[in-house]
């Protein structure tokens, strides 16, 4: 088995991080294709995380302030959810925000991935907002 971690770099490899994207994040609430992205995607560092090719997992770095990052879009294929790659693509998001020198990373989790953050070591900090007003977000923070 070949873990590779990097940026989509085909067209059809962006194609299909965008898909999961929408597939695993937003397709379940009833959402539209294209509510999947946004401005940040411009400006973010996407990881995409490679299992013999296929990919599993996907993430994205933003830049908050000076000092501090914000993970957002994180998603991992439902069929291999819950063998640990969510966790390596998160080590790659927290490895990437630490050597440009962020000091700390928060994040707004679903109310069921709260315990996944947890386990990674973040903080849950106060309930943020209810996506589409239907699921619940928990802002949360790592310090380094």
């Amino acid at each position: 088995m070949k873990i590779e971690i990097r940026t989509p770099i085909t067209p059809k490899e962006w194609e299909h991080y965008y898909a999961m994207r929408y597939d695993v994040l937003r397709k379940p609430l009833n959402q539209p294709i294209g509510s999947e992205r946004n401005d940040g995607d411009l400006t973010g560092i996407h990881f995409a995380l490679y299992e013999d090719g296929m990919l599993r997992a996907i993430a994205r770095l933003d830049k908050v302030d000076e000092t501090t990052a914000q993970t957002r879009f994180v998603a991992v294929d439902p069929v291999v959810q819950g063998k640990g790659f969510g966790k390596l693509i998160m080590d790659a998001v927290e490895a990437k925000s630490l050597a440009r020198g962020d000091k700390k990373m928060i994040l707004h989790a679903r109310d069921y991935a709260l315990q996944f953050y947890l386990r990674l070591g973040y903080t849950e900090i106060e309930k943020s907002y209810k996506l589409f007003d239907v699921l619940q977000h928990y802002l949360m923070e790592k310090e380094y």
